[in-house]
């Protein structure tokens, strides 16, 4: 079935409940539908058809107040917009549901899609929508006492907007008291058996949760009998700011949102900005992303495997592949001039060409590797006690992770191999040629396995960018790629004058919809844009892997100890700022 036929047969099945296909910049189609059948429909695409649509990707909301072009969609005040995607058919759609802008009521999909649980509360908490069927709408991400829905377009974006903050004792003490632990209001267990569980805050300042990130435990000994996630301490708005900044200022953003990803993050925005504008990127600019973006990964896994290692009680791992890092980090100055945070691509392409000597970095590097992966193998993978500590805990199958949204090397530890470099191939991928490590029991120590695997895969196709770099032009030449080349804009008055408006004014991309999907190291992050015709984005949202990872740990962490819990959460290789945003 075709998506023409799968939107099709959603108008046969449902009738008049679906108000019809919206037009965008995407290859998947995007379906209005009534709110009344929503619930119905996700049924439906999830469980009763061939091939389903078994991952909710993502969930989010859309202030319409505001917005100018609309052409070709029914009246709508805010907007509930669900990803869905079908591994077994290689497909997603969008089904989009149309609510009131002053009281938005939606009916709640999480008892079909589990994890839509958090997006629900984000919703609420972000925009005011209320879902019937829910259980609470206790806030996600913002503090408990906040007033207002920040990413409503009547709220300022700016701090200067509002009044001068002033935090008095009196409402110091109201918001610590509102953090305090309501077991009831978390629907947390306080006994079994007859016996009083203990009610244990795990974090938010703990090492074991790797940053600003708390879980309410109910214990039994050391048995966790329930797990309750908090976060939200992180929170820094990037959505929101991304409505100020315009298209070409937003870039470095990517880069914070999971601040070990680096370039990597720049690529799904790119991506639908490139889209929107209908911009084709020159091959050499999309091999350099290629390269670069798989340093990132190598770097990203090397991080994960010191620290995993650390966590289960190795101290040395981590202070070698620190070492590995630093070689990798010769090669990412030499290039983009930066370390974590390069901000170095561009609109249709990068901000400038490969220095002179870099093959002979690239080739130190690729050259390096391989044998210290080697040592590693028998200094972590072989460590009996890293054995215990990993071997069986926290496993889970390709059904659980689909329930709960989890992508990436998580899902591919149960032995399904959904990788999107390879599923469908982005930004030059396709001529690339790299298997996909998957292992078979889901468990903390397949989920290390595959991203060592997933190191040596990264090297592969590193080797190949050194090997078969193309020439040519590393941007593209189109007048909303910015800014335009330096060479002809100290020689062109009318290069320099573009350059002016683009740096001070920014690109005006045009009206429409486009979504940017890309695999990173932590699984699919996914921008999805609207433009309105304007220098900035009318709404950006980022759907991050890191978010709906650490929701699962409800349902896995119970029947294991606190301390096969620290194993757990370091398996996930999650980033706060890419939960938080």
């Amino acid at each position: 079935m075709t998506a023409a036929e799968l939107v099709k047969h959603l108008g046969a099945r449902f009738g008049q409940g679906v108000l019809g296909e919206q037009l965008t910049k995407d290859s998947f189609p995007t379906v209005w539908i009534r709110p009344e059948i929503a619930p119905a429909v996700h049924r439906f695409l999830k469980s009763e058809i061939a091939r389903p649509f078994s991952l909710l990707a993502d969930l989010w909301a859309i202030d319409e107040t505001a917005r100018r072009h609309r052409e070709g969609q029914p009246p709508s005040g805010v907007t509930i917009a669900s990803h869905l995607v079908s591994l077994d058919r290689n497909l997603d759609i969008c089904l989009k549901v149309p609510l009131d802008a002053q009281q938005p009521r939606a009916h709640s999909i999480a008892h079909v899609y589990p994890n839509a649980d958090w997006y629900e509360r984000e919703a609420y908490d972000l925009f005011g929508v209320q879902f019937e069927g829910r259980k609470d709408h206790r806030r996600i991400l913002l503090p408990p006492l906040w007033e207002g829905h920040p990413l409503r377009k009547d709220q300022p974006v700016r701090a200067t907007e509002r009044p001068p903050f002033v935090m008095t004792q009196a409402q110091f003490d109201a918001e610590e008291r509102a953090l305090a632990v309501d077991p009831q209001a978390l629907d947390l267990p306080t006994e079994r058996d007859g016996l009083e569980l203990m009610i244990l805050n795990y974090g938010p300042h703990s090492m074991a949760t790797h940053g600003v990130f708390r879980i309410v435990l109910a214990l039994d000994g050391e048995e966790i009998v329930a797990a309750r996630p908090d976060i939200g301490f992180h929170h820094r708005g990037a959505e929101k700011i991304a409505e100020r900044q315009s298209w070409h200022q937003f870039i470095p953003y990517t880069d914070r949102i999971d601040y070990l990803g680096g370039l990597m993050g720049e690529l799904p925005y790119l991506q639908a900005v490139e889209r929107l504008c209908g911009i084709t990127v020159p091959d050499r600019a999309k091999t350099i992303r290629i390269m670069l973006a798989e340093f990132f990964r190598i770097m990203n896994h090397l991080l994960f495997y010191g620290t995993m290692a650390q966590d289960c009680g190795a101290m040395s791992p981590v202070f070698y592949m620190f070492t590995d890092r630093e070689r990798a980090y010769r090669v990412i100055e030499a290039v983009t001039g930066a370390r974590m945070h390069p901000g170095w691509f561009r609109i249709g392409g990068v901000a400038a060409d490969l220095p002179e000597g870099w093959e002979r970095l690239v080739r130190e590097f690729l050259d390096w590797m391989p044998s210290r992966l080697d040592d590693y193998a028998g200094m972590v993978l072989g460590n009996e006690i890293f054995r215990g500590r990993t071997v069986g805990i926290a496993a889970y199958d390709t059904a659980t992770a689909l329930e709960w949204g989890i992508t990436g090397p998580g899902l591919r530890a149960t032995g399904c191999g959904f990788d999107i470099r390879k599923a469908r191939p982005y930004g030059g991928y396709e001529n690339f040629e790299f298997e996909v490590p998957t292992g078979v029991h889901g468990d903390c120590y397949d989920r290390v396995l595959v991203r060592v695997e997933e190191i040596r895969q990264s090297l592969r196709i590193i080797r190949q960018c050194l090997d078969h770099m193309p020439s040519g032009p590393i941007k593209a030449d189109h007048p909303l790629t910015t800014p335009p080349p330096r060479e002809r804009m100290l020689h062109d008055i009318d290069t320099l004058i573009h350059h002016f408006v683009g740096v001070s004014w920014g690109p005006v991309v045009p009206v429409g919809e486009a979504t940017g999907q890309i695999e990173t190291a932590r699984g699919l992050t996914q921008y999805s844009l609207i433009s309105d015709g304007t220098t900035t984005s009318y709404r950006t949202r980022i759907r991050t892997p890191s978010f709906t990872h650490l929701q699962s740990v409800a349902a896995i962490a119970p029947g294991l100890t606190v301390a096969d819990l620290v194993a757990y959460l370091g398996s996930i290789d999650y980033v706060m700022s890419d939960v938080d945003r």
